[in-house]
């Protein structure tokens, strides 16, 4: 299957909470497409992650996959690709640190997020197993994100300085030079 197209923000699939994956979904063959959609649409389009809604498919599941020695993410370390479905986070400390985010949904733009430095996601794999990761630091912030989008919030709800929103060429120019904390979906 073709990528699909990225809806962006102002589309009201982006602004709901996505339902629930149904056990008996994880065995057709339309989740196993949707999945490599979802793949293919990410990796088109230059992510680290991707969130069913983005695509206009209203299902709480989302791809991370983020690759090892990355010059976009400096030294850090990559993780293999995770399928996340029916997530619930925990917040494991009140701990902040913040990364200057993009989002593909939000083309053209970033701005700088705090968020808590350690989180523990409790989810379903694309098998239906229950899994259970506890991440911190750069995939701590990547998990939030794209797990905010299951949940009907974009990386721009939870910007809370507005000076620190930047075009991405303003960016490159003007901040990037400063500033080595950078997550772009």
């Amino acid at each position: 299957m073709p990528a699909r197209k990225v809806i962006r923000m102002g589309h009201p699939t982006l602004r709901n909470v996505a339902a629930k994956v149904e056990l008996n979904y994880l065995t057709t063959p339309e989740f196993k497409e949707l999945l490599i959609d979802m793949y293919d649409t990410m990796k088109i389009e230059g992510g680290i992650g991707i969130a069913a809604p983005q695509i206009n498919v209203p299902l709480q599941i989302t791809l991370i996959e983020l690759p090892e020695n990355n010059d976009r993410y400096g030294d850090m370390s990559g993780t293999p690709l995770m399928i996340i479905i029916n997530p619930e986070i925990q917040y494991l400390t009140d701990e902040k640190q913040g990364f200057w985010e993009g989002c593909l949904s939000v083309p053209g733009i970033r701005g700088f997020v705090e968020r808590p430095k350690k989180v523990q996601i409790d989810y379903l794999n694309e098998h239906g197993e229950v899994k259970q990761i506890i991440v911190e630091d750069f995939l701590a912030t990547v998990f939030q994100h794209e797990l905010d989008h299951l949940f009907g919030k974009l990386y721009i709800d939870r910007i809370t300085d507005t000076t620190k929103i930047s075009y991405n060429e303003e960016f490159s120019q003007f901040v990037n030079a400063r500033a080595d904390d950078t997550l772009e979906e």
